[in-house]
């Protein structure tokens, strides 16, 4: 059956970009392939981690029957709306960004920035279709997996429906990811908005952008737009921006957002949107106070639903919730034991990176762990996350509170990068690195760290989480000077230090002594 016969997928705008993207994640000339007689393993969801799994049990050639259902596009929220193009779009902005600074660097430019928007759109639509080729279906179907195209539901206990064709498997994954929820703002649905799901469809700037939600996603848009030019305000429930996250990052962050002319309105209740000539006009309180302001577009940057509708879970016993997703276990097991999850659709982490660790999971638990021996749980990954604003955010383990809560005594080390060498000399001395440890001990419990390139540092402190490398072993570890990356090593040369106590230096003069 050509895929034709199913639902045909366009992105706008359909330009050569947009064709090519297609022509590989959802080929209007598919043909889906006639079923084997039982699969290994059916694959309901062909985003981040429905990929990972079809293709590193595909991959191991062990002659596993691999099946791929994908009813929108491979590749899923990552490729098309979600890392990829907004991080192109980001790397745009961080261009203004450096423009905006360049007379502290001896740099004059002229007063007026002409940011070409459509051009950066272009851009936007011509990097994600240069990759999408890693997620078609044509490499997919070479890697040895069955790629089907459509909407597939379980039917039976032991079958998966995909248009007329019936998939009989031995186990199945559900990767349906989610999507953005809807808002219950009076007035919004029928005055429209974006998501992050249309808003990289914009091939036009919105002069002014109402932007709902003070998280990372709205946070990190509301300032890509503000520096492509459009007029932002943003709109957080909370007292204070990434209300999740470090309150000293946090509040770095709101600063320089409120700096670079977003207005920034917290404790806000979003009362109603309205249709008027000059726009869409939404009406709100903040602390006690009525307002309202007139925009030409609202992007909402908050809250997302699971995919769980439309896939029959009842008929083979799998428990959801509407809100939370597929229930599963620490091994990434549904309530139905031949029926695992991973990604979006079942975890609080909804990072690609995350998507792809619980992907690897679900491969050794349901086809290396006889009986259940081995298996691999969720709860013993490292998880690192980044916010993509600049200056980045990022994080790993836990945060101080946390480890109070669990009655685990924390020591803090905070090295500022006013005191980095290299970030005075990159103009980027806003921000910090904080490190906890374990009171007593130089065990690593969780670190953020606010900088220009916080993404890329946070992994040497992941490993060493990871590798039980403590603050002692951090410091023997030679970081090229300068580079940003040396506060790490300035933390953990000041955990050192705590170490010379006064019997400590009595055994140190003694040793000099006799050498």
């Amino acid at each position: 059956m050509s895929n034709s016969e199913f639902e045909r997928v366009t992105v706008r705008p359909m330009d050569e970009y947009n064709q090519t993207l297609v022509s590989y994640v959802h080929p209007p000339n598919w043909v889906n392939p006639e079923p084997a007689d039982v699969y290994d393993l059916v694959v309901i969801g062909a985003g981040t981690a429905g990929l990972v799994v079809a293709a590193g049990a595909a991959g191991l050639d062990l002659g596993l029957k691999v099946a791929l259902i994908e009813k929108h596009l491979m590749g899923g929220d990552c490729l098309n709306v979600g890392c990829v193009p907004s991080k192109t779009v980001i790397r745009s902005s961080r261009v203004v960004g450096e423009i905006w600074n360049a007379k502290e660097f001896g740099v004059n430019i002229p007063q007026h920035i002409d940011v070409d928007f459509p051009a950066v759109m272009a851009r936007m639509r011509r990097v994600r279709a240069g990759i999408s080729h890693h997620d078609s279906a044509d490499r997919f179907q070479k890697l040895g997996v069955d790629v089907f195209l459509g909407s597939g539901r379980f039917a039976s206990k032991n079958t998966v429906e995909v248009g007329d064709k019936t998939l009989r498997f031995k186990k199945a994954v559900i990767a349906t990811g989610a999507r953005a929820a809807q808002l219950s703002i009076p007035g919004i649905e029928k005055a429209g908005y974006l998501t992050n799901e249309t808003v990289f469809s914009l091939i036009q700037r919105p002069e002014r952008l109402a932007v709902i939600g003070g998280g990372p996603i709205g946070c990190e848009l509301a300032q890509a737009f503000r520096r492509l030019g459009c007029e932002v305000i943003l709109f957080h429930r909370g007292s204070h921006l990434l209300n999740k996250e470090d309150v000293g990052a946090a509040e770095i962050l709101q600063k320089v957002l409120i700096h670079e002319g977003i207005r920034v309105v917290l404790n806000s209740q979003l009362e109603e949107v309205v249709t008027v000539t000059e726009g869409k006009r939404l009406y709100f309180s903040s602390n006690g106070r009525r307002d309202s302001v007139t925009v030409d577009e609202i992007l909402v940057g908050t809250g997302r639903a699971p995919n769980v509708e439309g896939l029959n879970l009842e008929a083979v016993g799998v428990e959801y919730d509407k809100r939370q997703g597929v229930k599963v276990n620490d091994y990434l097991q549904t309530t139905n034991p031949k029926i695992y999850a991973a990604g979006d659709i079942c975890m609080n982490w909804k990072f690609t990176h995350a998507a792809d660790a619980a992907a690897r999971i679900v491969i050794k638990n349901t086809l290396f762990s006889p009986f259940g021996l081995g298996r691999s749980k969720l709860s013993s990954l490292v998880m690192p996350w980044v916010t993509y604003t600049d200056p980045e955010i990022a994080h790993v383990g836990m945060y101080e509170h946390e480890a109070q809560k669990l009655g685990i005594d924390v020591t803090t080390i905070a090295i500022p990068f006013s005191s980095v060498d290299r970030a005075i000399a990159d103009g980027e001395e806003l921000g910090f690195l904080k490190i906890h440890h374990k009171k007593g001990s130089d065990e690593i419990i969780g670190a953020t760290i606010v900088a220009s390139h916080a993404g890329e540092m946070i992994s040497e402190v992941t490993t060493a989480i990871v590798g039980k490398l403590g603050l002692s072993k951090l410091s023997s570890v030679i970081h090229p000077y300068p580079t940003q990356a040396e506060a790490i090593k300035k933390a953990a040369d000041a955990y050192r230090r705590t170490l010379l106590t006064p019997k400590t230096k009595r055994f140190l003069g003694f040793l000099t002594k006799l050498s």
